[in-house]
């Protein structure tokens, strides 16, 4: 059987994982979730953090006792049952391409924005940035890791410099505080502030990006749970400073105004704090945190198609290496169901069939880490439990439409599979 070449070291991998993280995440669903929470998102985004760090420590013992790329879709295999695996790694391909064609929608609307261009050119111009991207990803993995290094700098930066600003004009400035200096209470609605936690969960999750990467990281028993933990603890950080940062310069009601009117609520933020300079510099940092987020994606969602064609649950080209070790066949495929996504959907539509459809990846990932063996067990079993047990109940949190349609969509999967099976 071919495998990928270990490529990835502990800053590679923590680079990626900040990579997949950073993007359209931290720039937007923290704006949809105060829509949601009201001044509760500081609390919604702690609960978040706990449920991704479970899940993280859950992935990280996986991910060291099997290092293999395609995640929660070779565990489900593994430490489960084929209808279990292969319904993560389904799951995985359809929410993680619906959320790289909204990334790379608003890439274009930004890059159009700056450019002062006609909004009626961003689809063409999403789909050659897809292209883009896409020929950086099958360069290889060294050239991905290199072009995302530099993406995720510009990202840190963009995201201190609002920040900063931010909590100087409210601190400054009194009367442009938004919430003041004390610690927001829980909405009133619990059922919206467990909707805008499971939300915030997505803009967490980019850290599985590591362990899809499993088989192209060097010494993965070491270096994959410490680049996750460290990657979790980090983004947890930037998060919180970010969100009080929003709440308290134009508080909770205006920052989910300016999510709902603009593709860019931070940059807007500090256009009404009249600093058009910083404005600049987010805007900057929101594209390259979407070019970010695209080419992780791109990255790891080929790794997972890849080994859906290698065990047989799609056609056998999609799982073979070219002469670069590089899965050419599955990085392309993934790019066209990426590039038809292009064609469709809101970001709120999107976010939250993104939620329902990731939890579920996660839950399978707990069920899989229960079934570890002891000698491969890092973490206490308790950990695990309560991972399953949150992400199915944030699951469900979500509108109903959206939870009914991917179970819809995980039925569809769960019958291809056994078709293809039968006539293969």
């Amino acid at each position: 059987m071919q495998t990928l070449r270990r490529e990835l070291h502990l800053p590679g991998a923590l680079l990626l994982g900040l990579g997949s993280i950073l993007g359209t995440g931290v720039f937007v669903s923290i704006g949809l979730a105060a829509g949601l929470a009201g001044p509760g998102i500081l609390p919604a985004m702690a609960l978040a953090g706990l449920v991704a760090l479970l899940n993280g420590l859950s992935s990280a013992q996986l991910a060291a006792a099997h290092p293999v790329s395609g995640g929660t879709y070779e565990y489900g295999y593994r430490y489960l049952n084929p209808r279990m695996g292969f319904a993560a790694g389904w799951l995985f391909v359809c929410a993680k391409s619906a959320s790289a064609a909204t990334a790379v929608l608003g890439l274009a609307g930004y890059l159009l924005a700056l450019l002062d261009a006609d909004q009626s050119w961003r689809m063409p111009v999403a789909a050659v940035l897809l292209l883009l991207m896409t020929a950086v990803v099958l360069g290889g993995i060294r050239r991905s890791n290199q072009a995302n290094t530099v993406i995720v700098l510009f990202t840190l930066l963009g995201l201190v410099v609002f920040t900063v600003t931010a909590v100087f004009l409210s601190v400054g400035d009194p009367a442009t505080a938004g919430m003041g200096h004390t610690w927001p209470p829980l909405a009133p609605d619990m059922s919206s502030f467990f909707e805008a936690t499971a939300l915030i969960f997505v803009a967490y999750t980019g850290y599985g990006r590591i362990a899809t990467l499993g088989e192209e990281v060097h010494d993965p028993k070491r270096t994959i749970p410490r680049a996750i933990l460290i990657t979790l603890g980090l983004t947890f950080l930037l998060y919180a400073a970010v969100s009080y940062a929003a709440l308290a310069s134009v508080g909770a009601a205006t920052l989910a105004r300016l999510t709902s009117e603009t593709a860019a609520p931070l940059s807007a933020i500090l256009h009404l704090l009249n600093r058009p300079e910083a404005s600049f510099i987010v805007s900057i940092a929101a594209l390259t945190a979407m070019a970010g987020v695209t080419l992780n994606l791109l990255l790891g969602v080929s790794r997972v198609v890849y080994s859906m064609g290698r065990r047989a649950d799609l056609p056998a080209v999609f799982g073979r290496l070219d002469a670069q070790d590089s899965p050419k066949a599955a990085v392309i495929l993934t790019m066209a169901v990426m590039l038809v996504l292009v064609l469709f959907g809101s970001i709120k539509l999107a976010w939250s069939f993104s939620a329902f459809t990731v939890l579920v990846y996660y839950s399978i990932t707990n069920a899989a880490a229960l079934r570890l063996p002891p000698a491969d067990r890092r973490f206490p079993r308790v950990f695990a439990v309560a991972g399953l047990l949150g992400t199915l109940m944030l699951a469900f949190m979500v509108e109903w439409p959206i939870w009914a349609g991917g179970l819809a969509l995980l039925l569809v999967g769960w019958s291809w599979q056994s078709i293809y099976h039968r006539i293969k």
